[in-house]
């Protein structure tokens, strides 16, 4: 007899046997002191924040890569810390890299924010560390780190295309040309997502999509005529959608550390969805 791991609900990351006990959602530092005395050792899942996307003054700029995810058993801590997303901004740069989650011993990287019109690559994945670049970090698990556009655990940010597949993924690359008829390229696909390339054209333009996630969906670009149109979608989260991109404004990612939608001409660009932290005991 066989089962499926798409139909049988008894198929989850967390060992069996084990109840959810706590979701951790606020960012920054808290305590846990409730855990009964005599459990020593619990089961966490611990994801980081996602990167901002990239702004532009002209064209368009980069998705931010997805936050990293972490599996684990570790030893009971009385603190917990919840990697904010990058905030989008409408100045003109390569946008701000997400915060690391951590409990105990396992711990989850930020991704890296989408570049801006100078190089306007997406930004990579965060594996167990913050992604600085459009490669990603090792994995908590060990799995090595990705190059720009490359499969991986932790996905590389795109430098040409869309944002490779993995369980965390990287961003879109942005368009920079500004006449014709455009088209940004998308997140990568997996768990938790890359946001979209923007696109920053007089002519027809159509934003990069948030990475396909596993649970959910990620944002739709924006499409329209004219530099006031073009941003690129968030990328999905663990815990919720990619918020689609309004007019040349990128979509902010889903929380659980999806990558924020890059920016075209002048935009705000897209935020990267918050982390969260669960503990099994």
């Amino acid at each position: 007899m066989s089962a499926s791991i798409y139909s049988n609900s008894s198929f989850t990351d967390s060992p069996y046997g084990l109840k959810l006990q706590r979701t951790i959602t606020a960012t920054g530092t808290t305590s846990i002191t409730d855990i009964p005395a005599g459990i020593q050792r619990v089961y966490a899942i611990v994801i980081g924040g996602g990167g901002a996307g990239g702004s532009a003054t002209t064209g368009g700029a980069g998705g931010g890569g997805a936050g990293g995810y972490s599996a684990g058993w570790t030893y009971k801590s009385t603190s917990v810390t919840v990697g904010a997303g990058g905030i989008g901004t409408s100045t003109s740069a390569a946008g701000a890299n997400g915060d690391s989650s951590i409990y105990g011993m396992v711990m989850a990287g930020g991704g890296n924010g989408g570049g801006t019109t100078v190089i306007t690559r997406g930004g990579g994945a965060g594996g167990a560390t913050t992604a600085t670049s459009v490669t990603s970090t090792i994995s908590y698990t060990g799995a090595p780190a990705a190059s720009s556009g490359t499969i991986g655990y932790a996905s590389g940010g795109s430098q040409t295309t869309a944002g490779a597949d993995g369980v965390s993924t990287g961003g879109g690359i942005g368009i920079t040309t500004v006449t014709g008829t455009q088209t940004g390229f998308a997140g990568g696909r997996g768990l938790i997502t890359g946001g979209g390339g923007a696109v920053g054209t007089a002519g027809t333009g159509t934003g990069g999509a948030g990475g396909t996630g596993d649970f959910y969906a990620g944002g739709t670009g924006s499409t329209g005529t004219g530099t006031g149109f073009g941003g690129g979608g968030g990328g999905a989260g663990f815990t919720s959608v990619g918020a689609n991109a309004s007019a040349n404004n990128g979509g902010n990612g889903g929380s659980g550390g999806g990558g924020g939608g890059g920016a075209s001409t002048g935009g705000t660009a897209g935020s990267g969805g918050n982390g969260v932290v669960y503990i099994y005991y």
